[in-house]
């Protein structure tokens, strides 16, 4: 099972980028230290901290009648890595 989903590019992120700190979509069932080994397995890379967030989803309303829809819940990993390390993964300048 891949834990890791996709990457967060926001301004927000790149800009955390540059001091070594990077955000991910990942599984919702995934646990902090499955998280930190699946990144320093799949990028070579030391993590020094690992955040996690559950995002609600969003409610949308569609169709004639209105009718309100919900995206599904997410979760989202900070993580840190150690000093001088980085992913080449996000554009960072």
């Amino acid at each position: 099972m891949n834990i890791l989903k996709r990457p967060i590019i926001t301004e927000k992120s790149l800009k955390r980028g540059k001091v070594g700190i990077y955000v991910f979509e990942v599984e919702k069932k995934s646990k902090k230290s499955q998280i930190k080994k699946e990144i320093e397995k799949t990028f070579a890379v030391t993590v020094v901290k690992v955040s996690t967030i559950v995002v609600r989803g969003k409610t949308k309303r569609a169709g004639k009648a209105r009718v309100e829809k919900k995206a599904s819940d997410w979760k989202k990993a900070i993580v840190t890595l150690k000093t001088g390390e980085k992913i080449d993964l996000f554009p960072v300048t």
